[in-house]
């Protein structure tokens, strides 16, 4: 079983929402998140070791279809992205700041690979994961 970083993936995902106009850099989102960590009083993994899932994210959602190259006329640069309708609906599952994401992460953990793209779209169409009624 495949256990993701919700928490990084999350940040991931809400930079490249913001990455119009400038490249998308894992490594350095990855240590503002172990920062952010810090700040809260949580504990901060190896640093290294973040930097390097937060490239294997990158490569990871680009494969499997979450995320895609931005459009030049969307202020692509050939280095950033924008979600696709499906890293959408992965984003909506797992934003901490909307209420109810802990039953869809924990849905999503129970899954062998839950960025499996057959398996993504079989929890995520499911009507009680984006309830909140698992």
């Amino acid at each position: 079983m495949i256990t993701y970083d919700w928490d990084l993936i999350e940040r991931l995902l809400h930079e490249v929402q913001n990455s119009a106009g400038h490249s998308f850099t894992p490594r350095p989102y990855a240590e503002q998140h172990a920062a952010a960590q810090a700040a809260q009083g949580d504990p901060v993994p190896d640093l290294d070791h973040l930097k390097s899932r937060a490239c294997e994210y990158e490569k990871l959602l680009l494969e499997r279809g979450f995320i895609e190259t931005r459009p030049e006329d969307e202020g692509g640069n050939g280095e950033n992205f924008i979600l696709t309708e499906r890293g959408s609906r992965l984003l909506s599952l797992i934003d901490s700041s909307i209420p109810g994401d802990a039953p869809a992460r924990e849905k999503l953990n129970q899954q062998e690979d839950a960025l499996d793209e057959a398996t993504f779209e079989r929890v995520s169409s499911k009507p009680q994961i984006t309830s909140g009624a698992i």
